[in-house]
């Protein structure tokens, strides 16, 4: 059985991305306040946000996307070593070049950011009626609130990016967002008159 400090310092010693911890709380909250089952993540890294919210519920099952290879086979080590095998299917592509079958009850988007609009009109026909979409990093290291402040064009390209996707979020006819100040800036988005 692995442990999930283990996931922590293997994701700090190699510089991996994973959600911070009070981000991953506010998920698991979610998914016990709404019965959530069946789950879909866009972008699995190592398996360290899959694996805490299978934990959550063993009624849970988890689908969840890592096109990088090395990352995905991480992921598929640490899913083993919590004998989540059955629970969690881990599938190793570009999240925009592939369709999911079925319905989830969360989509949890946590991929490449400059993707996020991309990835939310793609996925959100995957939505139950009453399911959620939580979105990750829309504070980014608390950059988005002075993007003209940073120096790298890459990055200032971004979270141009960033920003753009909180204003869909803003403005979305479909969808009501909430955003909260918690990890890295989460987003939780529900159908209007769900």
């Amino acid at each position: 059985m692995g442990s999930l400090t283990d996931l922590e310092n293997y994701a700090q010693e190699n510089n991996i991305p994973i959600i911070q911890k009070p981000g991953i709380e506010f998920i698991k909250e979610c998914i016990k306040k709404n019965h959530v089952q069946n789950i879909l993540e866009i972008g699995a890294a190592i398996g360290y946000s899959a694996i805490q919210m299978a934990l959550v519920d063993e009624k849970i099952h988890i689908t969840t996307i890592e096109r990088d290879y090395p990352r995905y086979l991480e992921a598929v080590k640490n899913i083993h070593s919590f004998n989540l095998d059955k629970r969690i299917k881990i599938i190793n592509d570009d999240a925009l070049n592939i369709d999911i079958e079925g319905k989830f009850d969360l989509i949890f988007i946590d991929a490449a950011k400059a993707q996020y609009i991309k990835f939310f009109e793609k996925y959100k026909h995957n939505l139950t009626p009453t399911g959620i979409i939580i979105s990750d990093n829309l504070n980014f290291h608390g950059l988005t609130k002075n993007p003209e402040e940073i120096k790298s064009k890459n990055l200032r390209a971004l979270v141009r990016k960033i920003n753009k996707y909180r204003d869909f979020l803003e403005n979305n006819q479909e969808f009501n967002t909430i955003f909260y100040n918690i990890g890295d800036g989460i987003a939780e988005s529900h159908r209007k008159g769900a």
